[in-house]
């Protein structure tokens, strides 16, 4: 069996078995269950994760280019996510877009009513509400690199790369979702949100200061027994954290925004990763880094895209459906990165 037919198969058994025992889990066990496992992998979980996986993992080299193609990806996403929506929508859709950027704005979108220059409203810009722009600007553009994208990571790649992850999705990711993310959502959402409240969450956000703190103490000399508990627990959290993405996936059962959510998707997983991964091979960027960077670019939209959903009012529809058929993609659009970058 060639190499790389057994790396997918040994992944796959490991997501997927993950993944299935928590999607068991949640239709079995309350719904206040994958909320108090969430707030357990937040705060102590994968905090430890990256402080043990970073002890092992190589910095040396331009690991910045990480953070900055975090970037591109998020800008080049949200790009070709108004582009879609702008032609879907005509002159309604680029009119919210000139208000999110200190224009006027030609049309109410969100609810259909028509402007004086346009009497007649669109029926296809009426299916564009704002809420609904906003979601599908957060799912073409904020990935889960840090629940899956970190397992996924290590599983084909292994804890000597684990930098490169960690650098995509704590200064690339995570702020990209909780600032840009926010401003979108705020934009084209109904929620009343405090921005101070979603500021807070990224200064607290224990992933950082782990993250922080692993570069301080990472030469710190620890017996055998400590570095090889801090191993078993960063790894039992990368197991719980599928574990947990099969219990909320459980709970995601409306399937009515299908069509919008595979473009974002197209967009998100095939596009974005596509085209900057044959971008950054052009530059000179090859090899074990490329591939991490490729496997970030495509991961499946972020729950912090329900997160801002829920608390800016956006189209959890869209959001949820984004999640489910996304997490599912993932398995059939990893093959394509491991033979186009993998090597």
């Amino acid at each position: 069996m060639p190499p790389l037919v057994t790396q997918l198969l040994e992944l796959y058994l490991r997501l997927g078995g993950s993944v299935l025992l928590g999607w068991i889990l949640g239709r079995q066990l309350p719904k206040v269950v994958p909320a108090y496992l969430g707030k357990f992998l937040f705060w102590i979980g994968v905090p430890i994760s990256i402080f043990a996986f970073l002890r092992h993992a190589d910095l040396s080299g331009p690991i910045w280019i990480a953070s900055v193609a975090a970037w591109v990806a998020i800008f080049f996403g949200a790009g070709l996510a108004w582009i879609w929506i702008a032609l879907q929508g005509g002159k309604e859709g680029i009119g919210d877009w000139g208000r999110l950027t200190g224009g006027q704005n030609n049309a109410d979108v969100s609810s259909g009513s028509p402007n004086p220059q346009s009497p007649i409203p669109n029926t296809q810009s009426l299916l564009w509400s704002k809420p609904t722009q906003g979601s599908f600007l957060l799912a073409s553009m904020v990935g889960n690199t840090g629940y899956l994208g970190y397992p996924v990571t290590l599983a084909l790649v292994g804890s000597q790369y684990f930098g490169w992850a960690l650098f995509y999705d704590l200064l690339g990711t995570t702020l990209g979702a909780y600032g840009l993310g926010v401003v979108l959502a705020a934009r084209f959402g109904m929620g009343a949100q405090s921005h101070w409240k979603i500021l807070q969450a990224v200064v607290i956000n224990p992933a950082l200061w782990s993250f922080a703190l692993g570069l301080i103490f990472r030469n710190l000399p620890l017996s055998n027994p400590i570095e090889e508990s801090l191993r078993l627990c960063g790894w039992g959290a990368v197991a719980l954290s599928l574990v947990l993405i099969g219990m909320r996936l459980s709970q995601l059962s409306d399937w009515d925004s299908l069509a919008q959510a595979g473009v974002s998707l197209g967009i998100k997983m095939l596009l974005v990763p596509m085209l900057l991964g044959i971008g950054l091979l052009l530059l000179g960027v090859s090899g074990s880094p490329l591939l991490v960077i490729v496997l970030q670019m495509a991961m499946p939209p972020a729950f912090a895209t329900l997160i801002l959903a829920e608390a800016y009012d956006l189209d959890r529809n869209l959001t949820v459906t984004a999640l489910a058929v996304g997490s599912t993609g993932l398995l059939f659009t990893l093959p394509v990165w491991l033979l186009l970058f993998g090597r």
